[in-house]
């Protein structure tokens, strides 16, 4: 018989966060809930602030009264779209948590959330296991070396699985998962979890009440020591002291047992796995206790590293160096203005205080210092390492920009995005429209790094690029609401790129010798293709002084400019290799104009003899359907050029994965309903870019020519 004292709700202030309230950096947590779409991170999220005593009602997503989803486009569709954040405490400790959207084309939010986290809590569905978003999500946090632990969320869904979802984790995401808890229950009868470490059952009510003593059946207990006895074995294996311990047959003490499970965690040979039902408020206090024992506190990751700029050298910031801060996030309110969103690295920052923004070279102003809890804002005087904050009056600071003290300048690493894939054009509905559009396609674009905006030269229509058709609508959606902005919105266009296919040798002349001061430029480039991914690469190799080096970023730039558009059909140009290998110059006529445009001459007519191609880009797509429907579902995807990559069984469903190209997914939606009498599911995400089929090419370099209508 084992019994449990589960941790108390306290919604006394004690537990709430007051401001201005310094918490020790050991007692500080920065986490991130992370996952693919409507594996119930939201909820987490809010039972998360509910239990903390953070809010006193529960916010519910499919109501519309998330706290952490206050956008009217997240409450109308049900989903998160941008990052919130906010900041409660538990156990005496002070939790910041961004809560992340889990749609493909709101990958940038997570992105920039996992680049200044400590910590991350990967939430699946306990009954779609590891899906593609999970993969994704999955990957930044290794770029990132973001340790983790796994919620297994839906246990009380028809077909929920908790060890197969830990098999999955293990499979396709290759990591090393530990379970050290299992479901009291399964599907309809789960009734709260087992832990594998105090060896007690916790069980819960819907009612998010204090949950009553469970007692193990003896039934349950063989299973209970089978998986205690492999969650050992797997320490065992990941650490050395639990692996002396276990060697010498010697019984080692819960305490024990979490040192080295957060020893592992952090170390990134191993992921604790909990599961729960967030929906039916089952799991979250055990799951806040796990983020408090083996998620790291700020003192557990490696001091941050940056560039000092006034030597030139690598160096890096441990918490009580000189203030540093990373900008990951910048919000554009029509009525408050810019709202900044940092985390500190080192030192301490004071509203009113000025800073050095490093990456722009300028200096800034530190306004309003503000603790943020979705888009609600309480003021504090300070921030100290290790916090997230954020600041009105930052004019000239931008995601991914370097603050720190004047005195002390250094330049952290930046955040890398991707780039858009789909576009469409734009234009105001009235007069009046026009000066508010070009506002709010600034501010949006300051806003959101994989939001695009360009005008086109030849047909004076502007253009607004994204990672998907939702993106776009979304933001567009935004303008209107926010912004007040009438627009009419051109069909979606995919983004194609170019490439080369072959090396050669160009020359760049721009001379103009008419008597007086003319320009003189003369380059030689060596152009060839590079890696697939590999986007734009200069180098210079020039010998004997043939350029001045003052003339070698001119040439860079006009190279880097003429890469905008393409000689096939004026699409960006990626996957090139450019070396400056050779030029001349004259002494008086040459300046960084001449070089410059003898750069992008050079590209330009060096691409025409590459024998350039498009390329397209491919997504992975995951298609959920009942069995009846797989056929005509395949056959489906076949017609629109759908590489079939595998197909999975689940219950009562089969599971299609497959690459499309992304030209063929427009309008997919509605054909999958009717093929499958509304029934199936998919959803995608961006994976690569592939040369497209010569024919396919033609077409698209006449219809852009205007040769033939669109």
């Amino acid at each position: 018989m084992v019994n449990t004292n589960l941790s108390q709700k306290v919604s006394s202030p004690d537990n709430s966060v007051g401001k201005g309230e310094v918490f020790p950096l050991h007692l500080i947590r920065n986490i991130g809930i992370i996952a693919h779409i409507d594996a119930g991170k939201t909820t987490v999220t809010e039972r998360t602030l509910y239990y903390t005593g953070r809010t006193y009602k529960i916010g519910e997503v499919d109501e519309g009264t998330a706290v952490m989803d206050w956008m009217e486009q997240e409450r109308e569709r049900g989903i998160t779209i941008t990052a919130a954040a906010t900041t409660c405490s538990w156990k005496d400790h002070l939790i910041n948590i961004i809560d992340t959207p889990g749609h493909v084309d709101f990958t940038a939010e997570v992105e920039r959330s996992l680049r200044v986290l400590d910590g991350g809590v990967v939430v699946f569905d306990g009954v779609g296991g590891v899906e593609p978003q999970s993969e994704t999500v999955w990957r930044q946090a290794n770029k990132y070396g973001v340790p983790r632990i796994c919620f297994v969320n839906k246990m009380d869904r028809v077909g929920a699985s908790f060890q197969g979802t830990v098999a999955q984790i293990k499979e396709r995401l290759g990591a090393r998962p530990i379970p050290i808890q299992l479901p009291l229950g399964k599907e309809q009868e789960f009734r709260g979890v087992i832990d594998l470490i105090e060896m007690k059952a916790w069980a819960f009510l819907d009612d998010p009440a204090q949950p009553p003593q469970e007692v193990l059946q003896p039934q349950e207990e063989g299973e209970v020591l089978t998986a205690r006895d492999a969650l050992l074995e797997g320490l065992a294996e990941s650490d050395d002291q639990m692996m002396l311990s276990y060697v010498e047959g010697r019984e080692v003490s819960s305490r024990e047992i979490r040192a080295a499970i957060r020893r592992a965690t952090l170390a990134g040979r191993m992921v604790p796995v909990i599961c729960g039902s967030a929906l039916r408020n089952k799991g979250i206090q055990p799951l806040l206790d796990a983020v408090v024992h083996y998620l790291p506190s700020p003192l557990d990751m490696p001091p941050v590293k940056g560039r000092d700029l006034r030597t030139g050298q690598e160096t890096s910031r441990t918490p009580d160096s000189p203030f540093s801060a990373l900008a990951f996030k910048v919000v554009a309110d029509p009525f408050m203005g810019r709202l900044a969103y940092f985390r500190v690295y080192s030192g301490e920052v004071k509203a009113g205080s000025q800073v050095f923004n490093a990456t722009r070279g300028t200096k800034e102003r530190i306004g309003r210092l503000l603790r943020m809890h979705a888009n609600r804002r309480e003021e504090i005087d300070s921030v100290q390492a290790g916090n997230i904050a954020a600041t009105l009056g930052l004019k000239s600071t931008f995601t991914g920009d370097t603050l720190c003290d004047m005195a002390h300048p250094i330049l952290l690493e930046t955040i890398s995005f991707p780039e858009p894939v789909i576009s469409v054009s734009i234009e105001p509905q009235t007069k009046a429209d026009q000066d508010r559009l070009a506002e709010a396609l600034n501010r949006l674009s300051e806003e959101d790094p994989t939001f695009k905006v360009n005008h086109d030269k030849e047909t004076g229509q502007t253009l607004i690029s994204g990672m998907g058709e939702l993106h776009l609508e979304v933001l567009v959606d935004r303008m209107l609401r926010e912004f007040k902005v009438g627009a009419r919105v051109g069909k979606p266009q995919v983004a194609y790129k170019e490439t080369i296919t072959q090396p050669v040798r160009s020359e760049g002349r721009f001379i103009r010798q008419f008597g007086g001061h003319g320009q003189y430029g003369r380059v030689f480039l060596e152009i060839e293709p590079g890696p697939r991914g590999s986007g734009f690469v200069f180098e210079e190799k020039l010998k004997g002084g043939a350029i001045p080096k003052e003339y070698v970023a001119p040439v860079e730039a006009g190279v880097r400019e003429a890469l905008d558009n393409g000689a096939l059909a004026g699409y960006p140009i990626t996957d090139i290799q450019v070396v400056l290998v050779d030029g001349s110059y004259h002494e008086v006529d040459s300046s960084e104009m001449a070089f410059k445009m003898a750069g992008s001459i050079g590209l330009k007519e060096g691409v025409l003899k590459a024998k350039p191609i498009l390329l397209e880009p491919i997504v992975k797509i995951e298609v959920v359907t009942p069995e009846e429907f797989m056929g005509e579902v395949i056959a489906d995807l076949s017609s629109r050029r759908g590489h079939l990559e595998g197909i999975e069984a689940r219950v009562g469903f089969q599971v299609i994965r497959a690459h499309v190209p992304l030209a063929e997914t427009f309008g997919y939606a509605t054909q999958l309903r009717s093929l499958s009498q509304g029934r199936a599911n998919y959803s995608m995400e961006f994976e690569r870019y592939e040369v497209l089929p010569q024919a396919l090419t033609e077409q698209i370099a006449l219809r852009v020519r205007g040769k033939i209508s669109s």
